[in-house]
């Protein structure tokens, strides 16, 4: 198996399905996980073009989250779209960073995974709540490369 499988269990990664169930239930907000082995590019610019590669610039209100994780290289970007950046100061995502980073200093991917995604819902939540006519856009699917 190559990393991307072994850093993962299928029922890990049901786990994170469900916190994205979770966290997208009080907002209108997208979260999506990809995690790949590596990246030739700055992981920032990677992430970008993933974002973009999951469709996650084409929802209505423009505040799609992919965290993306690059195993081998021991990297990780939360990146938000436009609408989001546009109405939230620029350390928006430290909280959600940090609880990442101390989990994977760990080990503790799932976890820190899991906990990132519940804190990126919370904070998506007060800048874009869920209203009555809102519908799930993106899969809550993890997705490799």
């Amino acid at each position: 198996m190559s990393k991307v499988e072994d850093f993962l269990t299928p029922h890990e990664e049901q786990e994170i399905v469900e916190a994205i169930v979770e966290a997208e239930k009080n907002t209108s907000g997208e979260i999506r996980v990809h995690i790949e082995p590596m990246s030739n590019k700055p992981h920032f610019e990677r992430a970008q073009e993933v974002f973009h590669y999951l469709k996650m610039d084409n929802t209505k209100e423009e505040n799609g989250v992919l965290i993306y994780i690059a195993v081998h290289d021991k990297k990780f970007v939360i990146y938000g779209d436009k609408g989001i950046n546009r109405v939230v100061p620029d350390n928006f995502w430290d909280n959600t960073k940090t609880i990442l980073e101390n989990h994977f200093k760990k080990g503790n991917f799932k976890q820190g995974i899991i906990e990132g995604i519940l804190m990126a819902g919370k904070e998506l939540e007060a800048h874009f709540p869920w209203q009555h006519n809102n519908t799930n856009e993106l899969s809550n699917e993890v997705s490799k490369g």
